[in-house]
């Protein structure tokens, strides 16, 4: 494994670029006081050296100490070791948010001597340095990239050390079986006896119990950072537009008593019961008339492609068309929720063929607001039952979870199956069983650990984190 160094001092804009009110740029290493120090000018006249840690100073940063030439007016905070973010010396330079003074005071910092941090680096070396495991630092970039208050309360959870928590509880719980069993092969003639062998055995259940729980838990927090791709289609003039106004309770898409007036698709991203949904509602054309529609029904094709669920939407006040039964056709291997829409109208629509082809079915009134709760329930408890095959577009944090935690499951159940107080062959293999979920764990919290994989996780961060 190649020995990641700490030994520089590098720095960034830890901030989006543009016009704003402040910007930062972060300093970390066992020279960011002296870098600091050499640009910034106090105007009590201290030296950033000898600052106590968590204090905040107001000042210039400075080209240089002699000239005195103002670059910005700029309040500069410092955090020593090793209670600081990275448990390195740290400096956070609060800036005017403007382009150019962010790029000057970062470059006057690699002047003297900084480097220019690789993406997530600041938190790597918090994770290299002890400050979070593994699975705490992948946290940090859920929060960042959470798009509803659900999803930021799980990242804040793990951040805080929930996931890591249970895991080192069932790695504690391991390590014991691990060693009565370890000494039973040993020191054979002591012999554990059926009753302490039940006991393993009711452990081993239990754990594989904790980690299926476990399993779903995870299952649901990465449905609530990631969301899913739901796709409204049906025939023109059914109402797919006054249904995506409906569920975002504005008006998004134009209406109009004219069939085929969206001629392309339109995306929004919603809070569907604490899932981020991204809904595209489609365009309703079978057989294109020009160009531009010809593009729009491909687009469209695209879009269900790829789509965890899609709303079939009828008109619920005309019996089924041959295009419906076109688009039904096409939507057999998808999941698919039906919606029969308008019936404020009177009904004439085949319902019960409606639902021997699809199990889920919701009567609405997207004009009206009607039954729309109810659509939203039925996407909601679609996505938390499983009931589609979630497109593997997660980040690395939730994926890399979910698999070791599903492999470490598979060897507990394993070993749990061949417990057998009769055969020491049986416990060398359940040993093997429990030595390779503790593997797993400690993959997960980053007890072990490949240079590759940090430099996978942590590019997903941006520069300044």
């Amino acid at each position: 494994m190649k020995r990641y160094s700490l030994d520089d001092t590098i720095a960034a804009i830890s901030t989006p670029m543009g016009e704003s009110g402040i910007g930062i740029v972060r300093l970390s290493g066992k020279d960011a006081l002296a870098v600091a120090d050499s640009i910034f000018l106090s105007k009590n006249e201290g030296s950033v050296s000898n600052f106590m840690t968590y204090t905040t100073h107001y000042g210039w940063i400075v080209e240089d100490k002699k000239s005195k030439a103002i670059v910005d007016e700029i309040i500069l905070t410092v955090m020593r070791s090793p209670k600081s973010y990275t448990r390195e010396d740290v400096v956070e330079i609060n800036c005017h948010g403007g382009i150019a003074a962010l790029r000057r005071v970062l470059e006057l910092a690699l002047e003297k001597g900084c480097r220019l941090a690789l993406p997530g680096e600041f938190t790597k070396r918090a994770f290299l340095n002890g400050r979070i495991d593994l699975a705490q630092a992948e946290a940090i970039l859920d929060i960042i990239k959470a798009k509803t208050d659900n999803a930021l309360k799980i990242g804040a959870e793990q951040l805080r050390g929930g996931l890591s928590r249970e895991l080192n509880r069932i790695r504690k719980d391991l390590l014991h079986i691990l060693v009565v069993l370890e000494a039973d092969i040993d020191f054979p003639d002591e012999g554990l006896g059926p009753v302490l062998m039940r006991k393993i055995k009711k452990s081993l259940d239990d754990t594989n119990a904790r980690l299926l729980k476990l399993l779903d838990e995870t299952r649901r927090a990465r449905l609530l950072h990631e969301g899913i791709s739901v796709v409204i289609c049906g025939r023109t003039n059914v109402g797919k537009s006054s249904l995506l106004n409906a569920l975002l309770r504005r008006e998004r898409s134009i209406v109009t008593p004219v069939a085929g007036t969206t001629r392309d698709t339109v995306e929004e991203v919603m809070d569907i019961k604490g899932i981020p949904v991204k809904i595209v509602d489609t365009a309703g054309i079978i057989r294109p008339r020009d160009l531009i529609e010809r593009k729009a029904i491909g687009r469209s094709k695209r879009y269900i492609a790829m789509a965890d669920l899609v709303i079939l939407l009828f008109d619920g006040s005309k019996r089924l068309s041959s295009q419906d039964q076109v688009i039904m056709q096409r939507l057999k291997d998808k999941t698919v929720l039906a919606a029969i829409n308008k019936i404020d109208l009177e009904q004439k629509i085949e319902k019960d063929e409606i639902a021997r082809k699809f199990a889920n079915t919701v009567c609405i009134s997207a004009k009206k607001g009607r039954n729309i709760s109810l659509l939203e329930d039925a996407i909601a408890g679609l996505a938390y039952e499983g009931k589609f095959s979630h497109h593997e577009s997660a980040s690395v944090t939730n994926l890399r979870h979910i698999e070791k935690i599903r492999k470490a499951q598979k060897l507990i159940a394993e070993a749990a199956n061949s417990v057998d107080n009769n055969n020491l062959l049986s416990a060398e293999y359940v040993c093997q069983d429990i030595r390779d979920a503790l593997l797993a764990f400690d993959d997960i919290l980053g007890r072990r650990f490949s240079e590759e994989l940090l430099d996978k996780i942590f590019s997903s961060f941006c520069i300044g984190k």
